[in-house]
């Protein structure tokens, strides 16, 4: 029989793991995509989910019920909530649980980060210091800074906000990484950016930016990873692959 895998994925790293667990003759690869982005990383391979579970509850019964055997999240490293449901629900049933978890950027010599805790105190710490920000968050924090009326934002994202979200004042660019440095360096240059704001998602799609921030000498409002669970990690699809192979 063959163990039945669950990857809670979306990222590229899953997309990867899928592939490669897939592989593996003793297991059956399941993927679920948490539905948020219109063109998510799909997998190539084993069967696709789209859709919330309902919380933890509906995420343990949907690992009681299929049955599976494996769970690794390898959702992004800002999807706290969806960490934090897969480690109760894992618990609970009693399935071995691992979290893929890419590591995060560090400052280096150059580097000018103001770290923050929040989207809600990235906006507060552009007040008084900037007048052109490139807003590299993703779609979903936009509301926080609506309200910076003095402030013009190019704002990266992969698809467009939904309908009524607050937006703030100036260019939406709809791109997915990953992103040349060259790329990047002509994006501050061109729209006279004067400060940047990111997550610390960590990875190369998109660190470009912040090389290019360096170069050019702009800071770079740094929103800092959420809290995770205590659970078994690895920092990259080598070492998930390793993990299965122990469960086996």
């Amino acid at each position: 029989m063959k163990k039945r895998l669950l990857i809670l994925g979306g990222t590229g790293d899953a997309a990867e793991l899928a592939v490669r667990a897939s592989q593996i003759a003793e297991i059956e690869v399941i993927s679920s995509l948490a539905g948020r982005t219109q063109q998510p990383f799909t997998p190539k391979t084993g069967t696709v989910r789209i859709g919330g579970f309902g919380g933890a509850a509906g995420l343990a019964a949907f690992l009681l019920d299929r049955p599976i055997d494996l769970l690794i999240d390898a959702t992004h490293p800002f999807a706290a909530q969806i960490s934090a449901n897969a480690a109760v629900a894992a618990a609970e049933c009693n399935v071995p649980y691992l979290m893929l978890v890419r590591p995060a950027w560090e400052r280096v010599e150059g580097d000018r980060w103001i770290e923050v805790a929040s989207h809600s105190e990235a906006a507060k710490a552009l007040l008084g210091q900037s007048q052109r920000v490139f807003l590299t968050i993703g779609r979903q924090e936009l509301a926080a800074f609506a309200g910076l009326d003095a402030i013009w934002f190019l704002m990266r994202a992969i698809d467009p906000p939904a309908l009524n979200t607050p937006v703030p004042n100036g260019k939406l660019l709809l791109a997915r990484g990953p992103f040349s440095l060259e790329d990047e360096r002509q994006l501050l240059l061109e729209y006279k950016i004067d400060t940047i704001v990111s997550k610390n998602s960590g990875g190369g799609a998109t660190y470009a930016k912040i090389v290019a921030a360096r170069e050019q000498g702009i800071p770079v409002v740094m929103v800092q990873r959420p809290q995770i669970a205590d659970v078994e990690q690895v920092a990259d699809v080598e070492g998930a692959i390793a993990w299965l192979i122990k469960q086996l």
